[in-house]
């Protein structure tokens, strides 16, 4: 009766090492496109395959984009720039098992290229590193940065008087800036946190945390919901009751991602986006991602006092009233109002 134990126990040990390792053949295949480099342009016709060298037994494929249902050849039309994971989902050797792949979807268009016409210049405080710059109801209101040396305040634009000012922690370093409903939502840097503020005093009335990204950049509003950059090329929703982060949306344009998106400003339905290091903004569609064009700001920065300090351009605001944009920079002199027009 041993032997016989022994025996059945031997010959289950042997039928398992001759068994199937589905985990280890499916290395073998990966889903190919007609795409170079897995990069398609919004509008073109995604074509899908699995590639499988060693024939494997495979049955039942089917693909999904960001979870949901396609076909081998789908038309890429209704979907966000970026990358995306594609997931194919079939059995191999008879049993279930999928495999993933990253695909980025490119704007199907290039930017297109705009310049400016300077209207006004108006005094700016040289020593404010502006971070944030917003109009609301015809008002200037600014957040500036450094460790010591972040602030908030509501400036007279045309005179550049600092009306109302508070100064934040020492530990903190503001960024940007966004109002909504008399609320003045302000981020830092590095500490994962933001605050709100009541716009007639200033008082502090709560803060937040930014959840999946990892710092604080820029910062505007549509009217309902929030838009936060974080230094890359991610720009998140938030709700501004709860303020979590909702998703987010990622500025491509036909070439690639743009990144160190900046200081944010709603314009006209469109997000403009400060570069950092840059002297342009990009206008990105926010229902997508897309980078429909760029200002170019070169010229501004020999238009103002030159000092050591003197650092880059930063800081969009849109008057409503006017209709009409405002720029300046970082430890600038000088705040420009100006009129886009397309080259």
């Amino acid at each position: 009766m041993i032997y016989k134990s022994l025996t059945i126990i031997f010959l289950s040990l042997a039928l398992a090492s001759c068994g199937t390792d589905v985990s280890e053949l499916k290395k073998d295949i990966t889903i190919t496109t007609n795409s170079a480099n897995n990069a398609i342009a919004l509008g073109d016709k995604l074509e899908l395959s699995l590639k499988n060298p060693k024939n494997h037994e495979i049955q039942g494929v089917t693909y999904t984009l960001d979870g949901n249902p396609i076909s081998a050849a789908t038309n890429i039309t209704d979907v966000n720039l970026g990358t995306h994971e594609i997931i194919a989902s079939f059995k191999l050797e008879g049993e279930s098992t999928s495999i993933t792949e990253s695909i980025t979807v490119l704007n199907n268009q290039s930017p297109k290229i705009y310049t400016f016409n300077i209207l006004n210049e108006y005094p700016h405080d040289i020593r404010s590193y502006t971070q944030g710059l917003e109009f609301y109801n015809g008002e200037l209101y600014e957040g500036t940065g450094q460790y010591r040396e972040s602030k908030l305040r509501k400036i007279d634009y045309k005179t550049g008087e600092v009306l109302k000012s508070i100064d934040l922690a020492n530990e903190y370093f503001g960024e940007g800036i966004t109002i909504l409903n008399n609320k003045i939502y302000q981020l830092t840097w590095k500490k994962g946190t933001g605050f709100v503020y009541d716009i007639d005093t200033f008082e502090k009335t709560g803060s937040f945390k930014y959840g999946n990204s990892l710092e604080g950049w820029g910062i505007c509003n549509d009217g309902s919901k929030l838009y936060k950059s974080d230094g890359t090329e991610k720009i998140w929703t938030l709700n501004p009751e709860i303020l979590v982060e909702e998703g987010y949306i990622q500025a491509y344009h036909n070439k690639g991602k743009v990144v160190e998106l900046n200081e944010l400003e709603w314009v006209n339905g469109k997000i403009y986006a400060n570069r950092w290091n840059k002297n342009g903004v990009a206008i990105i569609n926010p229902k997508n991602g897309a980078v429909e064009g760029v200002i170019d700001f070169t010229s501004l920065r020999n238009k103002v006092t030159q000092h050591p300090r003197l650092d880059v351009l930063n800081g969009i605001a849109y008057n409503t009233n006017t209709k009409t944009l405002f720029v300046t920079g970082k430890y600038w002199d000088k705040l420009f109002e100006v009129e886009i027009v397309e080259k």
